[in-house]
């Protein structure tokens, strides 16, 4: 079964802390797919140090194809001892999928991964056991395209104490509410989302814990290029814009300049809207075969800030891009709900008004820009490709 894990990760840093006391870890082998969420004890620097090593020997042990029981005594040994709580752990989710179709997932004192099936909520096999000294529970299951998985820390279930919900959100109102939004969400990223966002709302933008969501689907592998700017030399365009052509999946065209060359050579018109849907962002165009045409740099730097604000678990600009139809709103969604796989043709010609110090200051160049994009786009699970031309 050709399958795709789609992965998406929020978290939420307990209130006046810098550092997040949660930790995830994805892991891709030729084997398997590996995602690891653990808990440090506490907050702050000490939790965060806790669930790092967590997070990190496990994931390195699984990979080199350790079994579980020596990947936790390896942590018993090695975490250090809390000095006010005599106890050394973090608390952790594994969950392992296997590219001959099945997963393996481990839990330790951590809330119950919630997994669905067409959409629904099922109950999965468990088998607890101890593994030195540690009560650790077990499930193993054939997967199919379109299951969700879904992890979270105990932030999650202590949504609202205190404040708007005196025992907390917890865990069977999570699950109801994880299961109404798996039926109505197109993707794992809108799904974490919404979660997390619900998380902040209970808190009152003060969260009292470090709150995780860990969300991934199996997906059919789906493919997207985008292509921004020009050749370095003209006698490439041909070349390049059929490249880009034969790709499978959405196509994006990113530059004015960029669209002209593309519209030569495929010889479709481009047509242009002058109708803003934002001040700050230009406005879209059309070529027949091609999903979207947008202006080059500014709707590129803005499509980077979306990324950057999301995975800082900005709801409010997160809620946003689901709002507008902007270019930079419509490419960032695409990017997160409509691929897994994304080809990035990067032209290497430069555009004498960026040379300009202030401009370049500003908006910096497409380029780099660019290598940005595909760097954000690999923390949120993406297979990027980068081509040069």
């Amino acid at each position: 079964m050709a399958f795709f894990v789609d992965v998406s990760v929020r978290s939420l840093n307990k209130h006046n802390e810098e550092l997040c006391g949660d930790k995830v870890e994805v892991i891709r082998t030729r084997e398997s797919v590996i995602i690891i969420l653990s808990d440090g004890l506490g907050s702050g620097v000490k939790a965060n140090i806790l669930a790092t090593l967590t997070s990190k020997i496990i994931g390195t042990m699984l990979k080199e194809g350790a079994s579980i029981d020596e990947a936790v005594d390896t942590i018993t040994q090695t975490l250090p001892i809390c000095s006010v709580r005599q106890v050394a752990y973090s608390t952790f989710t594994i969950l392992q999928i296997f590219n001959d179709g099945h997963a393996y997932i481990v839990e330790f004192d951590n809330p119950s991964i919630a997994f669905f099936r067409a959409r629904e909520a099922v109950c999965l096999p468990w088998k607890e056991r101890i593994v030195h000294g540690k009560r650790i529970r077990e499930s193993e299951l054939q997967i199919f395209k379109e299951d969700i998985f879904v992890m979270f820390s105990d932030g999650v279930v202590h949504a609202g104490v205190g404040k708007i919900l005196n025992m907390g959100w917890q865990y069977d109102n999570v699950l109801e509410y994880i299961q109404k939004n798996v039926r109505k969400n197109p993707s794992v990223n809108m799904l974490a989302g919404q979660i997390i966002s619900a998380c902040s709302s209970f808190y009152q933008g003060e969260p009292g814990d470090d709150t995780t969501i860990v969300a991934a689907e199996i997906r059919q592998p789906s493919h997207l290029s985008i292509m921004a700017g020009p050749p370095s030399d003209p006698s490439m365009d041909a070349a390049a814009v059929k490249s880009f052509m034969d790709c499978p999946g959405a196509k994006i065209v990113c530059g004015g300049t960029t669209a002209n060359i593309v519209s030569r050579c495929i010889k479709k018109p481009i047509k242009t809207i002058l109708e803003y849907e934002s001040p700050d962002i230009p406005p879209i165009a059309y070529i027949a075969g091609i999903d979207l045409v947008t202006e080059g740099i500014i709707t590129l730097n803005k499509v980077l800030k979306n990324l950057k604000d999301i995975n800082k678990g900005a709801m409010e600009q997160y809620n946003l891009i689901y709002r507008y139809n902007d270019g930079a709103s419509k490419l960032t969604r695409m990017l997160l709900d409509r691929c897994t796989h994304i080809n990035l043709y990067i032209g290497r010609a430069v555009n004498p008004a960026h040379k300009k110090q202030e401009f370049s200051d500003a908006l910096g160049i497409k380029t780099e820009i660019l290598e940005l994009l595909a760097e954000k786009l690999d923390l949120f699970g993406k297979e990027v490709v980068k081509i040069y031309y």
